[in-house]
């Protein structure tokens, strides 16, 4: 595996390394700050090394030193999208490769700090305390540490963290200290080596509680007896991943509900998923995020992406795997389904972008310093899965796929690599387990326009539709009622037996149509209750259908949907449906501007792209 240069990130990749990173934090929500300093266990990979360079952003430094001998530093001027390095001169020239030396950095964060949102108390559940929490992918670990900023580069860390509140992180809580003045220190150890990125604290009014034998759910209290009973079957999950890939080496899988504002999904933060509230459906019928994101143990956090270029092989890999696990709990066509969905989110995103834009290329080039999160679409996600799909079916199905996939995290395993290293691996692995055979099935695959080529993938899934198909006749049967506008054969038993999947599959399909008139949606609403649905993803695509036809009576129903949670995966595309709907655009701009307080700074940046208040 040859070394790898970052494009996004600022620091010496190829001079010296980190292998431990001790972080000495104290939290203060009155500031909205944390303080403290940084060590660095570093080492060199060359002879010669005079200086080390790091990634920053936004930081207020305050010193740098090497055993206690103050060092020169200097921080560059900022870069739009990667931060400002800052170059720490050694007291010498280490002359050897594999020199050895700690740096400390102390450091005060700023109110710029991009890696940690600071909730007041009225924005949490409980109203009564503040709360903060942390997002560092891609790139924004270097808003709350100095450090080697690039996936490329895996260590293990540490922490001690002086709060008033209750403390959770990606590592395992070792130990706690009450302070005089009425604050806890908390430690913690992550013994396994991950990237920067995957670094997260949360803290707040928080409680545990244990839902499974290496499992708690941490939330507000509000939430925590609804919680549990959303997660409960979290240890089914991670036993079906071990059974397909290999033991879960993490030691704890606990899950953080997060308050509303937190921008994704799910976040694999090792040890502790973050995970959205809009997945507390009551009915467990979203919990399926939870799959996705246990199935990033192995894909992402044990084996990594090199740098954000191949994004891919964090996300495609994982979904595969998260739908590898639907399918031996429920069923073959169950994933099947999942992929269907998956394939019209990648439509989505490929349209957004434009079909020949640089940013559907499933290895997007990244050189020329653009920021990933302005690259963060379905494209990796389901356009890696499709590519893993298409090629289980290349070379015979899941008898010959599903131990490779095990090989695959047995041989990548700690190690951070490129889709060259995975494409190297698959044909040795190939040729030595099924023969020169089947190295010719793979030579006849078009890898270059997989990997390389814009829009969708060259291939047709031809995905099983067994469990779509209904929701396909159902909708059917709307478009062909607009031409007619005979009404009368629908009824409220048309959806009686969908799932809150096969509702999706079908506003989906119908979204894909010319807008619908407005008594049709009218009717639609009347009888299958669509607008009191309270499952975040059905919601969306109800909302949708509605936006995109300009049927005004929903907006106050969107309106509180984008304001009352900030996952990026619903605002964003409703704040540009919106935007774009009749009497819409200047709704979507007061709405954002009043509630952007709320958003994440990652989300707040793409929505005021998306509606025009930001060039």
């Amino acid at each position: 595996m040859a070394l790898v240069i970052d494009p996004s990130s600022l620091s010496n990749l190829t001079e010296v390394i980190t292998k431990h990173v001790h972080l000495n934090w104290k939290i203060s929500f009155e500031e909205k700050k944390i303080s403290g300093h940084v060590l660095l266990d570093m080492v060199t990979l060359r002879p010669n090394v005079s200086k080390v360079v790091l990634d920053t952003s936004y930081l207020d430094l305050k010193n740098v030193s090497l055993n206690g001998q103050e060092l020169k530093y200097e921080v560059a001027e900022r870069h739009p999208s990667l931060g400002s390095a800052l170059t720490i001169h050694l007291p010498e020239v280490f002359a050897n490769e594999g020199t050895t030396f700690q740096l400390k950095v102390e450091y005060v964060t700023t109110e710029k700090c991009t890696a940690v949102q600071y909730l007041e108390p009225e924005q949490t559940v409980g109203k009564k305390h503040p709360y903060l929490f942390s997002q560092c992918q891609a790139i924004h670990a270097r808003a709350f540490a100095p450090l080697q900023d690039s996936p490329s580069v895996k260590l293990t860390y540490s922490a001690s963290v002086t709060s008033p509140l209750q403390v959770v992180m990606s590592a395992l809580l070792v130990s706690s200290d009450d302070n005089q003045d009425g604050t806890k220190t908390y430690h913690f150890k992550q013994n396994t080596t991950i990237p920067s990125y995957l670094i997260a604290i949360a803290a707040g009014n928080l409680t545990g509680r244990e839902i499974g034998p290496r499992s708690t759910v941490w939330c507000e209290p509000e939430m925590v007896e609804q919680a549990a009973w959303e997660f409960e079957d979290t240890e089914k999950f991670i036993a079906t991943g071990e059974s397909l890939l290999t033991p879960y080496e993490w030691g704890r899988y606990d899950l953080l509900v997060l308050p509303p504002s937190f921008p994704y999904g799910g976040m694999e933060n090792p040890c502790l998923t973050f995970v959205t509230p809009t997945l507390l459906a009551g009915d467990r019928s979203a919990v399926d995020v939870v799959a996705h994101e246990i199935a990033h143990s192995w894909m992402g956090n044990l084996v990594t992406t090199a740098n954000w270029e191949h994004f891919w092989l964090n996300e495609g890999w994982t979904v595969f795997v998260e739908r590898k696990i639907a399918a031996r709990l429920h069923g073959e066509a169950e994933r099947q389904f999942s992929s269907i969905i998956g394939w019209k989110a990648l439509k989505e995103s490929v349209e957004l972008f434009g079909e020949n834009s640089p940013a559907t290329v499933l290895k997007p080039d990244l050189s020329s310093g653009i920021d990933p999160d302005d690259y963060f679409s379905s494209i990796p996600y389901e356009k890696g899965f499709n590519l893993l799909y298409h090629l289980e079916k290349v070379v015979g199905g899941p008898e010959v796929f599903e131990p490779y996939m095990k090989a695959h995290v047995e041989q990548f395993a700690s190690k951070s690599i490129t889709t060259e290293d995975w494409i190297a691996h698959l044909r040795t692995y190939m040729e030595k387990h099924h023969g020169k055979e089947m190295v010719e099935r793979l030579n006849k695959i078009n890898w270059d326009l997989w990997i390389n080529g814009t829009g969708m993938p060259p291939v047709d899934p031809q995905f099983d539709t067994s469990l779509a198909d209904a929701c396909y006749d159902l909708a059917k049967r709307w478009e062909e009622a607009r031409n007619t506008n005979d009404l009368s054969s629908f009824s409220p038993k048309d959806v009686e037996n969908f799932t809150s999947t096969q509702k999706i599959v079908f506003l989906e399909r119908l979204t894909d149509c010319e807008p619908f008139p407005h008594h049709i949606i009218a009717k639609m609403d009347e009888l299958y209750q669509m607008t009191p649905i309270r499952n975040a993803d059905v919601r969306f695509r109800w909302q949708q259908l509605c936006v995109m036809a300009s049927y005004e009576k929903i907006y106050p129903s969107v309106v509180e949907f984008i304001t009352e949670q900030g996952r990026m995966k619903f605002v964003r595309p409703l704040y540009r449906f919106l935007y774009r709907a009749k009497n819409g655009a200047k709704l979507a701009q007061e709405t954002y501007l009043k509630h952007k307080k709320f958003y994440h700074p990652i989300a707040a940046q793409l929505i005021e792209k998306d509606i025009e208040l930001k060039q």
